[in-house]
């Protein structure tokens, strides 16, 4: 059997663009609808009320468009409301957390691994239950990062300012370095992560400032490739993959700026999906 419906994905902005290029590049054959909820990111600010009340209302608008499986791309919504969203809706829904997490354990050589999120994600201490479910015996050091969603929003992606504020970022978890390169505060070599989590799908197009900060020999991990793995098993279990051959057809919406999510959406797909809707979801409009 096989089921020619797309697949939704969710996430507050930009940031989730990162995981459906994994999905369109290990799904070749399926189609989607990515929803980015602009108009009220960032989500790691808000109360955990105000996140689960976005995210369905977002998730209200892609069931509406008979999705046959949800990708929560957001690790803000996936940590604060997951559990209420799947008892919600009656189609398959896959969060960004435990993919991350399998993906770090097993990366970790010294079983010390660091987690960069937004401040809901890391009060939610979702990253940290569920490393340690995949390994007791893995540290975990978790740091809230506020600085770096607004960033990507606004498409600032590269620069010094934002060397700056990914330094400033991660100066808690890796220590500091003067423009040099020397060490300013070094961590004892017993404290020094060597696996670092990006917990926030947006943190990955910020990935050449963030691998020169954390150095050599700290492993860089983000959900995206191990979350679009995920779903491919999930779909072909549930026999919900596409045809083989087929035309997929890609759907981008946005409740913010229709020309700042473009400009971002192309830096990942070029021409290939430069279509970009505005839509309105309730408390949006």
């Amino acid at each position: 059997m096989s089921d020619p419906r797309p697949i939704g994905l969710f996430d507050s902005g930009v940031g989730g663009l990162t995981v459906l290029r994994e999905v369109v590049r290990r799904l070749p054959d399926e189609s989607t609808i990515y929803l980015g909820d602009n108009g009220r990111a960032p989500y790691g600010t808000r109360s955990d009320d105000e996140v689960r009340r976005f995210s369905t209302e977002c998730l209200d608008e892609l069931a509406r468009r008979d999705v046959k499986a949800i990708v929560v791309a957001c690790n803000t919504s996936t940590s604060v409301a997951l559990p209420d969203l799947r008892r919600r809706y009656d189609v398959p829904i896959l969060g960004v957390v435990r993919p991350g997490a399998t993906a770090a354990a097993l990366a970790t050589r010294t079983r010390r691994v660091g987690v960069i999120a937004t401040p809901a994600t890391i009060r939610s201490h979702a990253y940290f239950q569920a490393i340690k479910d995949e390994n007791p015996f893995v540290e975990v050091y978790e740091h809230a990062t506020p600085e770096l969603v607004p960033l990507v929003e606004a498409g600032k992606l590269r620069g010094q300012e934002v060397d700056d504020a990914v330094r400033r970022s991660l100066a808690p978890l890796m220590g500091s370095r003067a423009a040099d390169g020397e060490w300013v505060f070094p961590l004892p070599s017993d404290a020094r992560i060597d696996t670092l989590l990006l917990a926030c799908t947006h943190y990955p197009l910020l990935s050449d400032a963030i691998v020169a900060a954390a150095g050599d020999g700290v492993a860089v991990i983000d959900s995206a490739s191990a979350t679009a793995s995920v779903l491919a098993e999930l779909l072909a279990v549930n026999e919900l993959r596409a045809p083989v051959g087929g035309r997929p057809l890609h759907l981008q919406l946005t409740t913010g700026d229709v020309e700042r999510f473009r400009s971002t959406a192309a830096i990942l797909f070029g021409a290939e999906f430069a279509s970009v809707e505005p839509v309105v979801v309730p408390a949006a409009a």
